[in-house]
């Protein structure tokens, strides 16, 4: 814990006072006096801020927690070895060069964010709580990476990050910390898996564009089925379907449409010097 200014401020103020009042006393006691209250504040008094937490030691045993703002400790009888710090930490750690389940190589970068909930813990329980979540968070991260495939891994981070969260919340617990939320920040893989997997990517969009397109098909021969049903219970209609279809085709392009007589006779329209005739009559306006 640093020294606040205010304090060395009050030193200052007592020592002059004492020396001023000692030089216009001629008593050098209210000199050594006032230095000596001085120098007192500087062992005695301390200052937290908000978001600090003093841990005081009395003769190496732990006395409690002070702060934040002013308070008191008895010199040489106390000490202050640790000010936690009671924001939440973002802790960047990473994972090189880790097997996935399916026996491929990745490097994850992932951040963890955490903060003390229990100083007392944080101070007596562990020697360096911040070295012991970085080392807790990447032995679990690749734990993590090892229990899961590389396509989970790829489109399932949700999961992943709030698997990775309570891994590493079970075990800093003990040391007063908690964990708030784990985020994958990047997945790289071999590139010359990342062309296969483009690859495998692109083979399965045109799977998928088959399957549309059979199904499209299948839509089509189902919706004439049912036309023809309908045809066969009703030949006129069949023949004037077929006579609207060959007078559309004849008048859109004026080409040479050739047509079975058989299929000529079974429409009963003649001959095929009928078609051509009255495809090229004008329609009649009413």
């Amino acid at each position: 814990m640093k020294m606040h200014p205010f304090i060395l401020i009050l030193f200052l103020v007592l020592t002059a006072l004492g020396t001023g009042v000692g030089v216009h006393t001629g008593n050098l006691v209210f000199g050594v006096a006032g230095f000596a209250a001085g120098l007192g504040c500087l062992f005695i008094c301390r200052v937290a801020n908000q978001w600090q937490r003093g841990v005081v030691l009395r003769f190496g045993r732990f006395s409690g927690l002070k702060g934040p703002g002013f308070f008191m400790i008895i010199p040489f009888v106390d000490t202050i070895p640790y000010c936690i710090d009671l924001r939440t930490v973002a802790t960047p750690f990473t994972a090189e060069q880790t097997l996935t389940k399916d026996s491929v190589p990745v490097d994850v970068d992932a951040v963890l964010f955490w903060r003390v909930v229990d100083p007392m813990k944080a101070a007596l329980e562990v020697e360096n709580y911040q070295k012991a979540v970085s080392w807790a968070s990447q032995t679990a991260l690749r734990d993590v990476i090892g229990e899961t495939v590389l396509a989970d891994m790829l489109i399932g981070r949700k999961q992943i990050d709030s698997k990775l969260c309570k891994n590493i919340d079970a075990s800093s617990e003990a040391w007063g910390i908690k964990i708030l939320s784990v985020e994958l920040r990047d997945v790289k893989i071999p590139l010359g898996l990342q062309d296969a997997m483009s690859m495998q990517a692109q083979a399965e969009r045109e799977r998928q564009a088959r399957l549309i397109l059979g199904e499209s098909e299948v839509q089509v021969s189902e919706k004439f089925s049912k036309a023809s049903e309908l045809y066969t219970n009703n030949p006129t209609a069949l023949h004037l379907r077929a006579m609207n279809i060959l007078l559309e085709g004849m008048r859109a392009n004026s080409s040479i449409i050739i047509v079975p007589s058989s299929a000529v006779e079974t429409m009963g329209l003649g001959a095929m010097t009928g078609i051509a005739s009255l495809a090229k009559q004008p329609a009649k306006t009413v």
